[in-house]
């Protein structure tokens, strides 16, 4: 297991419809780095109510970005409103936002959907309708829901990589030239 070593905090959400791999990629990248993994639909099936579901979803992302560590978050991504608020909160709290955007066309999702049995048929063209692709503002980083996790981690690394680079001010080295000693006389040959 590596860490993330990162010049700033990201607060990383998942973007997708339901069956998309988004959860596969969390699940696998918050183990290979440690990073915390906050999965809201387990913690959804616990509580009693969405209410309570709620409260201790903020409770338990709140705690961890106390620790300015980078961390994956998965759930209430299907607006771009629930994403702009995530975005607004995440900043709030020095954190650099991130949505990684898992796609997949419209029948493996709802083929994956089906065989997982995580929804009803209906609830995955309610999920279908109301789901808002992340808009080019948000910057998403794309990744296939069909490609290997290490295809998939690379795009995101590599992303990350660039980010830290150009937050990395460029240091320019002035060449050194010894000074001449006091007196000395330069010989111009022709």
């Amino acid at each position: 297991m590596k860490s993330l070593r990162l010049s700033r905090p990201h607060a990383i959400m998942m973007v997708g419809l339901p069956g998309s791999g988004k959860s596969f990629f969390a699940r696998q990248f918050a183990a290979t780095f440690n990073a915390p993994y906050i999965d809201s639909l387990s913690i959804e099936a616990y509580a009693q109510d969405a209410e309570g579901a709620g409260a201790i979803i903020t409770l338990v992302v709140g705690e961890i970005a106390k620790t300015n560590q980078t961390f994956i978050f998965e759930g209430n991504s299907d607006s771009r409103v629930r994403r702009a608020e995530f975005a607004k909160w995440a900043r709030q709290l020095g954190y650099q936002p991130l949505f990684i955007w898992a796609q997949v066309d419209q029948a493996t999702s709802r083929d994956r959907t089906a065989k997982s049995k995580i929804m009803s048929q209906t609830d995955f063209e309610q999920a279908n309708r109301t789901f808002s692709a992340p808009h080019p503002d948000e910057k998403a980083i794309v990744i296939s829901g069909k490609h290997t996790f290490a295809s998939q981690a690379k795009v995101v690394l590599a992303h990350l990589s660039q980010e830290t680079r150009s937050d990395t001010p460029l240091v320019v080295q002035q060449p050194h030239t010894p000074a001449r000693p006091a007196g000395s006389r330069s010989i111009i040959i022709r």
